[in-house]
C-alpha cells in the first residue's frame, strides 16, 4: 500500500518531536556537568557520563526513523531537505552530549581539588551555549532563518571569553608551574564549551539549508553545500 501525505506528514511531525526531546536531553547534559563541576558532585557527575549512552540510542533511532522515511516516502525538495537536517542535527547533538560527558569526567578528576580560580566564565560560557541550544532548535521547529543568523552571531560571544579564559589560565602556568594541571582541567572544560557553541551554529545552517537549500559557509563550518 502506497502510503499517504496524512502518513507522511506524522512521520515528519515524529522527527520534529524526537529531535526537540534530543536537544532538550543535551541541554540538560550540560546544565548538570556544570552543575557538578561547581559543586564537586561526584554521583551527578557520574549520572551524566551514564545517561550520554541513552543520548546515544536516541540518535541512532532518529537516524534509523529518518532513512526509514526516505525510504517509505521517496521525499524531494524541501521534505527531503527537511529529513537531511534532522539527521545532520541529531549527530551535532550527539557530540555535544559527549562534550558535556567530558566536563563530568573532569569534574570527577578534579575531585576535592580547591578550584585554581573562580568559576565564573566557565558558566557563563555554558549559559551562553545553552541558550544558543535552545534557540536553534525554535528556529529549525519554526524553520526560522533570521533567528538561525543571529544565534550564530552569538558564538563570537563564546569564542571571547574561551579566548579570555586561555589567556588567564596560561599566565598562571606560567608563573606558577605547580598550577599546570588545575589549569588544564579548566581549559579542557572550556574547549568542550566552545565546541558546544560550534555545534549549534552547525544547526543554525541547517535550518537555513531546509529553507533555501543550501549552506552558507561560517566560521566553524566545513563547506558550502547546495541541493535544490
Amino acid at each position: 500500500m502506497t502510503p499517504t501525505r496524512t502518513e507522511f506528514e506524522e512521520e515528519l511531525a515524529a522527527l520534529h518531536n524526537e529531535v526537540t526531546r534530543m536537544a532538550q536531553m543535551t541541554n540538560t547534559a550540560i546544565k548538570q556537568a556544570m552543575q557538578a563541576l561547581q559543586t564537586r558532585d561526584e554521583d551527578l557527575a557520574r549520572y551524566v557520563i551514564n545517561n550520554d549512552r541513552q543520548i546515544n540510542a536516541l540518535r541512532y533511532q532518529i537516524e534509523t526513523n529518518a532513512l526509514t522515511t526516505i525510504a517509505r516516502q521517496q521525499p524531494v525538495a524541501r521534505d527531503l531537505r527537511f529529513i537531511i537536517a534532522v539527521i545532520t542535527i541529531v549527530l551535532d547533538l550527539e557530540r555535544m552530549a559527549d562534550h558535556a560527558a567530558g566536563i563530568a569526567k573532569v569534574a570527577i578528576e578534579m575531585g576535592k581539588e580547591p578550584p585554581l580560580k573562580p568559576l565564573i566564565d566557565l558558566p557563563r560560557m555554558a549559559s551562553i551555549a545553552q541558550e544558543m541550544l535552545t534557540d536553534s532548535i525554535q528556529a529549525f521547529n519554526t524553520v526560522d532563518t533570521e533567528k538561525a543568523k543571529i544565534i550564530i552571531t552569538r558564538d563570537d560571544e563564546v569564542d571571547q571569553l574561551y579566548e579570555q579564559v586561555f589567556r588567564e589560565l596560561v599566565s598562571y602556568m606560567i608563573e606558577d608551574p605547580h598550577t599546570v594541571t588545575r589549569a588544564m582541567y579548566l581549559l579542557f572544560i572550556g574547549h568542550n564549551l566552545e565546541r558546544i557553541a560550534d555545534r549549534v551554529t552547525n544547526i543554525c545552517e541547517r535550518v537555513i539549508f531546509q529553507a533555501e537549500g543550501k549552506i552558507e559557509e561560517t566560521p566553524g563550518s566545513a563547506s558550502a553545500i547546495s541541493l535544490t
